[in-house]
């Protein structure tokens, strides 16, 4: 059952069941591994979807959520001039000239990867008066075709952005390797963990690394057992989405990023 804002009960639409049986099975996750809930944030990725499917969500509670593209951040922060609490966390791969609109729109961006996107960004949040989480974006596999630094590269990056005072640096974000062999995901989970102790003992590391944003709707239990606090699920929570081939602009590699 739904309960909306003048206490009227409706039954529960399929996107709001999809939620709350993914949360259910992020708790499960945690309880396996001795870890209070409370600890792990669920993020839809309602890329592509309809803001319909968002006002849904917004009803049972629900007022974060991960979009890819900028543009479509925009479009929706647009259409929700109502739901002054939505929260838009930015998951996709930026270039700097994006820049002006996530600092207008966007409350957290998990794909920081240079300090050249440092700069743009600290200038237009500057101009806006606002500050922006940010996590630094680790790729982990070791894939080229994915965006990311290595992870030795990494603490360089941390320790360039104490000169930045309208970011905030949070954490840090991977996508796993793709692929059924659990070992080789868990092994990228393990790597983006030990990076985050090393910056956690850094003291010119700029911020915090409490938080890991790692795991999607294909690992995101295997994510919560190697100490995720953020799950990004798009397609457990909304559906299947178009075709893979149309996913070229949201990632390199033409694949799905949640």
């Amino acid at each position: 059952m739904a309960v909306s804002e003048d206490g009227a009960v409706s039954e529960e639409t399929e996107v709001q069941q999809r939620y709350r049986e993914v949360r259910a099975r992020v708790d499960e996750a945690c309880a396996r591994v001795g870890r209070d809930p409370g600890e792990v944030h669920l993020l839809p990725v309602s890329k592509t979807k309809p803001v319909e499917l968002v006002r849904e969500l917004h009803a049972i509670g629900v007022t974060t959520f991960g979009e890819n593209k900028v543009q479509e951040v925009v479009a929706k922060h647009e259409a929700t001039p109502d739901l002054p609490d939505l929260c838009w966390s930015v998951i996709g791969h930026l270039q700097t000239n994006k820049a002006r609109d996530v600092a207008r729109v966007a409350t957290e961006l998990q794909t920081l990867d240079s300090v050249k996107l440092a700069t743009a960004l600290e200038r237009r949040l500057q101009a806006e008066g606002r500050g922006l989480d940010v996590h630094l974006q680790v790729n982990s596999s070791g894939e080229e075709s994915k965006f990311g630094l290595a992870p030795e590269d990494v603490p360089a990056l941390a320790r360039e952005l104490t000169a930045f005072d309208s970011l905030r640096v949070v954490g840090l974000m991977t996508l796993a390797a793709p692929g059924p062999d659990t070992e080789v995901v868990a092994a990228c989970f393990e790597r983006v963990r030990r990076l985050q102790q090393v910056l956690g003992e850094d003291d010119r590391a700029a911020g915090s690394y409490d938080r890991l944003s790692m795991g999607m709707s294909g690992d995101y239990e295997l994510a919560i057992a190697h100490g995720s606090t953020c799950v990004r699920v798009g397609t457990a929570i909304f559906g299947s989405r178009p075709p893979v081939n149309d996913y070229a602009h949201y990632w390199p590699e033409g694949r799905p990023g949640s």
